[in-house]
């Protein structure tokens, strides 16, 4: 017996250190999807506007429809799962079955690009499949034993920014098509469903477990309960969650195709996707700073973001920033406030409520920020609309001279 004892925990501890791995590819592969289809969407528009001749009423260089339609479907069809889903019961390999599946269609439909709605309804499927899965695994994780698993999966879902809005940037910069690049991808489902079915120690939820912190189906709330537990939900965690993720997302939709450096080395859609690309990284390096940083004050985040939607709207209407580079910084910096309130929401949820509470509210604080992401896709239509029917910024000033490399190579607006 006292042999066996540290091949017990050996064991355990390998169990542990791969379910916590696996936890960071869900993350990863769950998110990734849902960021190709933002990533895309410049280049998915503006190839139908080319096959269908469609020339643009606008004076600014916009596409006919802002990339905000392509916010819409990707985040409509994962408000109504995450609304619903946390009422039902848990059912997680079937419901990971469901996302896998989704996700893989979702892929197929897009990469086909028959027609318009078609690419739509593929994202729509990918959409369903980011929703269910969050949510789903968000419920999951109050069932183990850590919460590095919290970490793991928000510093994945990062990750999903970054390898989805830079490996498709860089197929596109290799040559392939934007529909080529999208077949490929059809890889991520697959890894999806191998690291939850193979590699997570999977708790036994119907079973007494020591630890009285760990929740058990028993300790599952009514339907009353759940309801009476909204308004708490509300204003503590899923106001300023929602609002900052209302106000990244109409940067990102509305915005970022109208912070047009004209002369610099990027071309216009070279420089939407580096700001995804940036945007990502910002996302990522916050979301995986649970275990460094912890930040209680989500209001402060809200009013941060805020101020963000202010300074970017003032430069696409004045274009009173001089160079790229500090374009650049601000989208890092907008990705970094959004991406930290939402470990810090998840982190703050499963440290102070009730243990029987965690389940429902990991679930339900999820419809808070895909609320606010389709009300910003909604504002962001008009106001991309508006905006590129204004004046473009200052077009005929003179170059200015600079002996900088870094103002040689990303010229400002006045070039």
């Amino acid at each position: 017996m006292v042999d066996e004892e540290p091949k017990k925990f050996g064991c355990g501890a390998l169990w542990e250190a791969r379910t916590i791995i696996s936890f960071w590819w869900l993350g990863l592969c769950n998110n990734y999807g849902y960021v190709v289809m933002l990533s895309a969407a410049h280049d998915i528009l503006s190839d139908f506007d080319v096959e269908d001749h469609v020339e643009s009423p606008f004076i600014r260089d916009c596409n006919t429809l802002s990339t905000g339609v392509i916010l819409l479907a990707d985040i409509v069809p994962t408000m109504m799962v995450k609304v619903i889903a946390p009422f039902l019961p848990l059912m997680i390999f079937v419901r990971m079955a469901g996302v896998v599946l989704l996700s893989a269609i979702g892929f197929v439909l897009v990469a086909s690009r028959i027609d318009k709605l078609v690419v739509l309804l593929g994202v729509v499927c990918t959409s369903f499949s980011c929703g269910l899965g969050e949510t789903t695994l968000l419920s999951y994780m109050v069932f183990f034993k850590t919460q590095n698993v919290i970490s793991t999966w928000s510093s994945g879902t990062g990750g999903a920014g970054i390898l989805g809005a830079g490996s498709y940037a860089g197929l596109i910069a290799a040559g392939l098509s934007p529909s080529a690049a999208i077949w490929i991808m059809l890889i991520v489902p697959t890894v999806q469903a191998v690291c939850f079915v193979f590699f997570i120690d999977h708790p036994k939820t119907d079973v007494k477990i020591e630890e009285s912190e760990i929740p058990t189906e028993a300790d599952l709330l009514t339907c009353e309960q759940k309801m009476s537990l909204l308004p708490v939900l509300l204003i503590r965690y899923m106001a300023p969650f929602g609002l900052v993720y209302l106000f990244e997302y109409f940067i990102n939709q509305g915005l970022f195709e109208l912070l047009y450096f004209p002369n610099s080395f990027l071309t216009h859609h070279q420089q939407y996707r580096m700001y995804q690309l940036l945007y990502q990284i910002g996302v990522f390096i916050s979301r995986s700073s649970m275990n460094i940083v912890k930040i209680d004050w989500l209001w402060v985040m809200a009013i941060l973001q805020f101020c963000n939607v202010v300074l970017f709207t003032c430069e696409v209407m004045q274009g009173f920033i001089t160079f790229l580079a500090i374009m650049m910084v601000l989208v890092v910096w907008e990705g970094l406030l959004g991406g930290g309130c939402y470990v810090n929401t998840y982190r703050r949820i499963a440290s102070e409520m009730e243990r029987d509470q965690r389940q429902f509210s990991m679930g339900i604080c999820g419809v808070a920020d895909a609320l606010m992401i389709t009300l910003a896709g909604i504002l962001a239509n008009p106001a991309h609309n508006s905006l590129c029917n204004a004046a473009k910024t200052y077009p005929y000033i003179n170059p200015r001279k600079s002996k900088y490399f870094l103002r040689f190579f990303l010229k400002n607006k006045y070039d």
